[in-house]
């Protein structure tokens, strides 16, 4: 096993902090000498050495154990041995320096090698499909054949006032006789298209995170319970301020809430209103964030402090999750399923959609949630016994990219790129704050509502650009009525219903002003 470069963390880490090397080899203890031999990984280091270490830099001390350094390590030494790299020289000793030195640059690498062999794999599984080719359409062709003897069949019987009792009895043979070859076929060819499926994993985590969530019809009964009994333990009500969350965190975790100036960048590059220090117990929260943010974020950490046990488990029963991004996100969509869950809980909150009529605005106004917030809960509500309507769920930002999606049997949500832009979601960025509806129309004449709003979230002031994103919920027409969204629409006055598509490559509208690429389909 490759050693994980413990020593060049610290290093930076220590750097970043401003701190001398003299200076942190006082604080632990040993002399800088030998600070500088742990420093340049020629020393390992563990148990309490290393904890003091964590503890004077402010790190975790699952950032230094170096177990996932290592098993980056080793997909990188695999990646040499492969025949594409042969003529690079490149070498073993390389790939710690380049994993403590540029992680980010590491795990890009090892993504797309990784995202590399499984198109490869695609591709193969895709070709040895198409060998297959001559064995559909033989099979296609005989269920014609079929169908159209026992249209004809059928045709003269309907017609046989005349016939005698010897004929109708042939007729009736042939009809039995073609019903069954007919169904044998349907048989045989079902039972390839299931054993020829292409069984390979999702491409990417998110992709794997996608398939996920949408495996449990975005519903987790488990989590619900334990949801349901945190929500007693602490009395938590619709509405509550968050001083009730920030007691109980209080309470229970000694965990306390501090307001700063403004959020921070993770390391991941990614911007966070709210912060937790583990060393410190501390939850910082900017001073501009609203109130529904600060109530959710509450929630989360409540959620990761009391039931990184159960997600953990639940993750683990998933064979979907195969990366290690993948299972860290997914307990991130868990926390954030949970902690709506303990804002609001599901049998008053599905009781209240229904009373509602599935009114977004009033349920979050209610619950003191953000619109995609109330949003994400009712596409959640699929409990047996006390199911919502089905609902297909999309999150994007102004850029069209999609930071969620959940779909319906009959209404998928593209996975990659955009959706069809006139989608309402995407109209709902002219007028934010506002709900947009749309009673829409596929090629294969499907219809469904939409409606959508784009919002602002926590604005820090003039001099910041605003971030806008916009949630869309969608529902079979023969739900519309249900809704509060359906008030004086006419779901069957043609003049009322927009066409649309899932983009263009996949709609076959032929009168389409808004089409940038052609169909891949025909009408």
């Amino acid at each position: 096993m490759p050693r994980a470069p413990i020593g060049l963390k610290i290093k930076k880490q220590r750097k970043s902090i401003g701190v001398t090397q003299a200076q942190l080899a006082e604080r632990l203890g040993i002399s800088p000498s030998y600070l500088n031999l742990i420093e340049n990984n020629k020393r390992a280091i563990g148990g309490k050495l290393l904890q003091r270490i964590s503890s004077e830099l402010g790190m975790e001390i699952g950032a230094l154990d170096g177990e996932s350094d290592r098993r980056l390590i080793m997909e990188l030494h695999e990646l040499t041995t492969d025949p594409l790299f042969q003529n690079m020289d490149l070498t073993h000793e390389t790939a710690p320096n380049l994993v403590g030195q540029h992680p980010r640059w590491a795990r890009a690498l090892k993504t797309l090698y990784r995202t590399y062999l499984d198109q490869a794999q695609t591709i193969n599984a895709l070709s040895d499909r198409l060998n297959y080719a001559p064995y559909i359409d033989e099979a296609v062709f005989r269920m014609l054949t079929n169908a159209t003897a026992i249209q004809s069949s059928s045709e003269i019987l309907g017609s046989s006032s005349g016939m005698s009792d010897t004929d109708k009895e042939r007729f009736l043979s042939i009809l039995s006789e073609e019903s069954q070859k007919l169904s044998s076929v349907a048989e045989g060819l079902s039972g390839f298209m299931d054993n020829a499926k292409v069984q390979t994993r999702s491409l990417t985590p998110a992709e794997e995170v996608d398939d996920f969530i949408m495996e449990h019809g975005g519903y987790f009964d488990e989590l619900e319970n334990a949801a349901h009994d945190l929500v007693k333990e602490a009395d938590i009500h619709a509405g509550d301020t968050e001083s009730r969350l920030q007691d109980f965190l209080a309470k229970k975790f000694d965990v306390h809430v501090q307001f700063a100036q403004e959020g921070r960048l993770g390391q991941t590059g990614k911007f966070h209103q709210c912060s937790y220090n583990q060393i410190t117990r501390t939850l910082e929260v900017p001073n501009y964030a609203s109130s529904q943010t600060r109530r959710y974020e509450m929630a989360c950490l409540l959620v990761e402090l009391s039931f990184s046990s159960v997600i953990s488990d639940e993750i683990k029963k998933s064979n979907m999750l195969i990366s290690p991004v993948a299972q860290e996100w997914a307990a991130s969509e868990l926390i954030a399923y949970m902690a709506r869950a303990l804002l609001m809980p599901y049998d008053e909150f599905f009781e209240d959609a229904v009373r509602q009529r599935y009114d977004v605005d009033v349920l979050s106004r209610k619950y003191t949630v953000s619109f995609q917030q109330a949003a994400s809960r009712l596409a959640s509500l699929r409990k047996n016994g006390s199911q919502g309507i089905p609902f297909a769920l999309m999150h994007t930002n102004p850029a069209g990219h999609i930071l969620k999606r959940l779909t319906l049997p009959r209404l998928p949500i593209p996975r990659h790129g955009s959706a069809c832009p006139i989608w309402d979601i995407y109209s709902s960025f002219q007028t934010p704050g506002r709900i947009v509806r749309q009673l829409a129309v596929f090629p294969n004449k499907e219809r469904f509502l939409f409606f959508a709003k784009a919002e602002t979230i926590d604005h820090t002031g003039f001099s910041q650009p605003r971030v806008l994103k916009a949630t869309m919920l969608a529902c079979d027409a023969s739900h519309a009525e249900q809704t509060v969204y359906a008030e004086g629409l006419d779901m069957n006055a043609d003049n009322l219903i927009t066409k649309v598509g899932l983009n263009c490559r996949l709609c076959s509208w032929g009168d389409c002003a808004h089409r940038e690429e052609d169909p891949i389909l025909s009408q």
